[in-house]
C-alpha cells in the first residue's frame, strides 16, 4: 500500500459525516449524563450553548425512558456570529471544555482520542455498506468485524492511541485484516504458566501451534545453543513486539530471557476488544488474548502477569458453579473458559513500580475456549453488540432477527431476555455474583429461526466479582471478592444492563416502529417477574435488592473518561471510582406486582 492509499478514507465528505455522527453521540450521551442541559425550543427542538455562550448547537431529539436522548444527526446545526458554521468535533470539545470538565492536561489527549475515533468512523463509512438483514446471516466473524459503533455510551470509544494508520489498517477489528501472531520463547524462571483442570502446557502448545511450527521454533532455539525445555512459548500481538517488547524489554532479548521465534502458521482476526484474536484457520482452536500497550477507552490495554496466574482457576470455579445450578442449566447458560495463561515477570520493572503500573502489563497471554465446538446443528453465534447495530439505511440488526423469526417483536424480545437477563439476575440473587455483561462480552447463540436460544459469557476473570463478604471461595479465586456498599450492589445490573444496553436496544426498536416503549419495558419486567416467581426461596433477597425500585443512581461513564482518560477506575476499588450524578427513573417500576 502506498502512502496516500493508507488515508484514502479521509475525504471531506466522509469526514463531515463522521463529525456529524460523533457530535450527535456527544450531545446525546452528555445530555444523558447531565453534563449538558439542553434548552427546549419546543416541538422536540433543543439547543446547547458553548462555554462563552457565543456558539449555539441546535438539534431535534426524541426522549425515551432512562433519560435517553435520541438525537437526529441530520438535524444538528452550529451557529456563531449570526451565521451557520460547519460541525467540527474538536471545536465542539474546545468550545465546551469548561462545561465538560476537561482539564488542560486531559483535553489534548482526549482530542487525540476523538481524532482517532473519527478516523475509524470515516474508515467504516468508506467500506461497502452491508444491510442489517445481510449481516444477520453473514457468519460469526463477519458480524464481529461489521460493527460500526463500538461501545454505545463512550463518545471517544476508538482512541487506540499508539496505532499508526498502517497499524490501524492491519489490526483494527473493522478492517477485517487477518493477522499472524508473533511467538516468543520466555525463560521459565521469569515466566509463570497456569492452566485449568485437565490441561497442561505441553498439550496446549502442541494443539495450538501444530507439530511443524513447534519443530521450527525448537530448531531456532537449538541454533542459538538454547533448549526448548527451558522456555515457555507465548504468543504476542505484532504491534506489541515491534513497539514495546523489542525496545522496552531490550535487555531481556539481549540476554536471551526472551527469544523472538517468528510468526505462527495460523491466521487470526482481531475481535471488538482489539487485543483478543479468533483463529480463522481453525475456528475450534482457542481465542488468544494478548497484552497491547495502546490507550483505548480509559485504559492502557495491557495484561497483568500477576492477574493471569489465577485466571484459569477462577474460570474453573465459575464453570463448576454454573454446572451445579438448576436455573442456569435450564436456560442453557454457559461461559467460554479462559483455560490457560502465561505471564512474564520483568524483575526490574516490577521492583520499580506498583502492581497497577502499565509496565507490569506488557507481556502476558491467555487462551480462551472458542464457542464454535459448543454449537449444535442450526445454531449460529453473534456478538451481542450486534443487537445495537443500525445500518446505513436505519434498519436494525435486532429487527432483522425479528423478521427472520416471524414472531411478534415482544415475543422475540422475551426469548432474548430469558437467555440473557435471567442468568445475570440469578447469578446476582443466588451468589452475589456480577458480570460485566455488555455487548462485547456476550455471545448470542441464534437458532435457525432467528431467535436467541441461549447466551455464552466471556472475559470472565478480569470482569466478574463476588460481593458477598461471607462467600466461601477457594484461595485461588479470592481475588474476585470485592467490597461494595449495600446500596450500590444492584447498581451493577441497573447500570450495565439497563442503562448501558437495554436503553439503546429499546430506543432502536421503538424508533424503527417495532414496538412501543411501554411494551418494551413491560417485557423486561415480565422477564424479571418470571424469574423471581421461579425461585420463591430467594424472596427475601428480592425484597432486599429490589429490581422494581422507583429509581436508581445514574452512573456516568463519560465523566470518568473526561476526568482521567488513562486510568478511569481503580480496579481494586471499582465502586469508589464511580461518578454518580442524581438518579434515573426505573422503567420497570410501574410494572411491579
Amino acid at each position: 500500500m502506498n502512502l496516500s492509499d493508507a488515508v484514502s478514507h479521509l475525504t471531506p465528505e466522509l469526514w463531515e459525516q463522521a463529525n456529524r455522527l460523533l457530535v450527535r453521540k456527544a450531545l446525546a450521551e452528555f445530555a444523558h449524563e447531565r453534563l449538558l442541559v439542553p434548552e427546549s425550543l419546543g416541538q422536540d427542538n433543543y439547543r446547547v450553548l458553548s462555554d462563552d455562550s457565543a456558539t449555539e448547537y441546535r438539534f431535534c431529539a426524541r426522549r425515551f425512558a432512562l433519560d435517553h436522548w435520541q438525537v437526529f444527526a441530520d438535524s444538528i446545526t452550529r451557529h456563531r456570529d449570526g451565521g451557520e458554521q460547519p460541525l467540527d468535533s474538536l471545536d465542539f470539545f474546545i468550545e465546551l471544555r469548561g462545561t465538560l470538565g476537561l482539564s488542560e492536561t486531559i483535553l489534548p489527549v482526549y482530542l487525540e482520542e476523538i481524532s482517532s475515533t473519527l478516523s475509524g468512523t470515516a474508515y467504516k463509512l468508506s467500506k461497502q455498506q452491508t444491510t442489517s438483514a445481510e449481516l444477520a446471516t453473514a457468519g460469526f466473524q463477519a458480524i464481529e468485524t461489521g460493527m460500526t459503533e463500538g461501545h454505545p455510551c463512550f463518545v471517544a470509544n476508538n482512541g487506540r492511541l499508539g496505532f499508526g494508520v498502517h497499524e490501524y489498517l492491519s489490526y483494527a477489528p473493522e478492517t477485517a485484516s487477518e493477522v499472524r501472531l508473533v511467538w516468543l520463547a520466555a525463560r521459565r524462571d521469569v515466566a509463570t504458566f497456569t492452566s485449568g483442570a485437565g490441561l497442561d502446557y505441553e498439550s496446549l502448545v502442541r494443539a495450538e501451534l501444530g507439530e511443524a511450527a513447534l519443530a521450527r521454533f525448537g530448531g531456532r532455539l537449538n541454533a542459538l545453543g538454547l533448549d526448548l525445555a527451558d522456555y515457555f512459548l507465548l504468543p504476542v500481538h505484532p504491534w506489541q513486539w515491534w513497539n514495546k517488547l523489542s525496545v522496552t524489554f531490550a535487555a531481556e532479548v539481549a540476554q536471551q530471557r526472551l527469544v523472538c521465534l517468528g510468526a505462527g502458521d495460523d491466521d487470526y482476526l482481531a475481535q471488538q476488544s482489539i487485543r483478543t484474536f479468533f483463529n480463522t484457520s481453525d475456528p475450534a482452536k482457542h481465542y488468544v488474548k494478548t497484552a497491547l500497550s495502546v490507550l483505548n477507552m480509559g485504559f492502557m490495554r495491557g495484561l497483568s502477569a500477576a492477574y493471569m496466574e489465577a485466571t484459569p482457576a477462577i474460570n474453573d470455579w465459575l464453570a463448576g458453579l454454573i454446572e451445579r445450578d438448576d436455573v442456569l442449566r435450564a436456560v442453557r447458560f454457559s461461559i467460554v473458559k479462559e483455560r490457560a495463561a502465561i505471564g512474564y515477570h520483568h524483575r526490574q520493572y516490577e521492583r520499580a513500580t506498583d502492581r497497577y503500573s502499565p509496565y507490569r502489563k506488557m507481556l502476558a497471554a491467555l487462551w480462551r475456549e472458542s464457542p464454535v465446538p459448543q454449537l449444535l446443528d442450526g445454531e449460529r453465534p453473534a456478538t451481542m453488540a450486534s443487537l445495537l447495530h443500525v445500518d446505513h439505511e436505519g434498519a436494525s440488526f435486532a429487527g432483522a432477527l425479528i423478521d427472520e423469526s416471524g414472531l411478534a417483536p415482544a415475543q422475540w424480545l422475551r426469548r432474548y431476555l430469558d437467555a440473557y437477563l435471567t442468568p445475570v439476575l440469578h447469578s446476582f440473587y443466588a451468589y452475589d455474583l456480577v458480570f460485566m455483561p455488555h455487548g462485547e462480552n456476550v455471545i448470542l447463540v441464534i437458532g435457525a429461526d432467528g431467535t436467541v436460544q441461549r447466551t455464552i459469557f466471556k472475559d470472565i476473570a478480569e470482569e466478574i466479582a463476588v460481593m458477598d463478604p461471607d462467600a466461601v471461595l477457594p484461595p485461588a479465586v479470592e481475588r474476585i471478592r470485592v467490597d461494595v456498599p449495600e446500596d450500590m450492589k444492584l447498581l451493577s445490573i441497573f447500570t450495565d444492563v439497563f442503562d448501558c444496553f437495554l436503553r439503546f436496544l429499546g430506543a432502536a426498536l421503538v424508533t424503527e416502529g417495532r414496538l412501543d416503549e411501554e411494551t418494551f419495558w413491560r417485557t423486561v419486567a415480565e422477564c424479571v417477574s418470571g424469574y423471581q416467581e421461579s425461585v420463591p426461596h430467594l424472596a427475601d433477597k428480592f425484597k432486599e435488592y429490589d429490581m422494581f425500585a422507583g429509581e436508581f443512581a445514574l452512573s456516568c461513564l463519560n465523566r470518568l473518561q473526561l476526568r482521567n482518560n488513562e486510568q478511569m477506575v481503580d480496579l481494586a476499588d471499582p465502586a469508589g471510582a464511580l461518578q454518580l450524578i442524581g438518579t434515573l427513573e426505573n422503567p420497570i417500576a410501574r410494572f411491579s406486582h
